[in-house]
């Protein structure tokens, strides 16, 4: 009986684990769909939603273009020893404004605003739940998933495009500082290739991503402060770091394994 016993836990063990995994998928996608439900709910949180707009977009602008830059930069280096290899640096232009169009521009914008924004999101969320305001908003009637959660997924699905609109453009224009300015391309040629390869296609398989991004960073961040409470780890101020530390985590993880999914069907 024992040896059955020994035999048996490891698949109790996995079973239990992918049980809850399961489970956790479940509240997370109900939590998304009252959530999108209650941003068309009347009346309308204008003022909310201005106020999360300015806090995740306005306030990211700053990080949004400097990493558009350096990364613009750092591919006009890396494009240009790469191409004069086969003589091909004239195409540098192409290069750099689809891998930031296509890939770079709505993956590294989604991580930075993860970070600077998304982790905020939920260590607010947390706090306000170990100290009980969320118990209040719900005992004076308030829906506190439509109060706390709409607002910002509507910011996202605004801020989130215009960001990475952003750092395409900086970033173009970074590559064009390495590669014209320094290392002698043409500013003619250079921005034409870019003008010349870039589709309406392409920038919107970009923007696509960017929406899909908003609503998978907003929407973990937002769950994993809204169940502070509910962590195994530990309650009060422990239960935030780690819920906040995992809104972070995730939320870049699903990132990149989004952009995978995204571009297989976007290709």
């Amino acid at each position: 009986m024992d040896r059955l016993a020994s035999i048996r836990k490891p698949f109790e063990t996995v079973g239990i684990r992918i049980l809850f995994i399961v489970q956790e998928l479940g509240r997370l996608a109900i939590f998304f769909l009252k959530g999108l439900r209650h941003i068309f709910s009347y009346p309308p949180q204008f003022a909310k939603f201005i106020e999360q707009l300015y806090f995740i977009g306005m306030k990211s602008v700053l990080v949004i273009c400097l990493t558009g830059a350096f990364t613009g930069m750092v591919l006009g280096f890396q494009g240009y020893y790469t191409l004069v290899k086969f003589g091909s640096e004239g195409i540098l232009g192409t290069m750099v404004a689809l891998t930031l169009i296509r890939e770079l521009g709505p993956v590294l914008t989604a991580i930075m605003i993860t970070g600077r924004a998304g982790s905020a999101m939920a260590a607010e969320i947390g706090i306000m739940r170990i100290s009980e305001q969320i118990d209040a908003l719900e005992t004076m009637g308030i829906h506190s998933i439509r109060f706390l959660f709409s607002p910002r997924l509507a910011a996202a699905f605004v801020s989130f495009p215009l960001l990475t609109a952003i750092f395409d453009a900086i970033g173009i224009f970074g590559g064009y500082l390495t590669g014209s300015l320094l290392l002698g391309i043409s500013p003619g040629i250079y921005f034409y290739r870019v003008e010349y390869s870039v589709q309406m296609v392409d920038i919107n398989g970009g923007f696509i991503k960017a929406l899909v991004f908003g609503a998978v960073v907003v929407t973990i961040c937002c769950f994993q402060g809204y169940y502070t409470h509910t962590r195994k780890e530990g309650f009060g101020a422990k239960g935030v770091s780690f819920a906040t530390t995992s809104a972070v985590v995730i939320s870049s993880v699903l990132i990149l394994a989004t952009d995978y999914v995204l571009t297989s069907f976007l290709m």
